[in-house]
């Protein structure tokens, strides 16, 4: 169930791909909430090597302009695609660096990161 917190983050992501998104290169824009509440956000560049996914780069945003924990984060697609779930590479980022966030869904529902991706690596530096 999405809460009105919830849907605010998603407006800003939609904010954020109806201001920036081409239709061609910039397609996504993710937005994360961190426990301060301040929200950050990120949009895709596609590129057929391998552009970095919105989630990824609304994480780094983050990681750049605050110091608080992440607990949230929703990805939204151009066109009224709406929210959208986070690819594997995503997934496996998040899960490493930010293995406490949740994961907005496109039913509403949010989840645990660690949901997302069972039975998975479990990266550590130093390891």
């Amino acid at each position: 169930m999405t809460t009105a917190w919830d849907a605010e983050l998603v407006a800003a992501a939609q904010t954020t791909i109806d201001a920036a998104g081409d239709g061609r290169l910039h397609t996504v824009a993710a937005a994360v909430r961190d426990t301060a509440g301040g929200v950050h956000t990120g949009i895709n560049l596609f590129h057929f090597t391998g552009g970095p996914c919105a989630e990824l780069v609304a994480l780094a945003t983050a990681t750049k302009t605050s110091s608080r924990p992440l607990s949230l984060i929703v990805a939204v697609g151009d066109a009224g695609r709406g929210v959208l779930p986070p690819c594997g590479r995503c997934r496996q980022v998040m899960l490493d660096l930010h293995p406490d966030i949740q994961v907005m869904l496109a039913d509403g529902s949010v989840g645990a990161i660690s949901d997302l991706l069972p039975v998975s690596y479990q990266w550590r530096e130093g390891s």
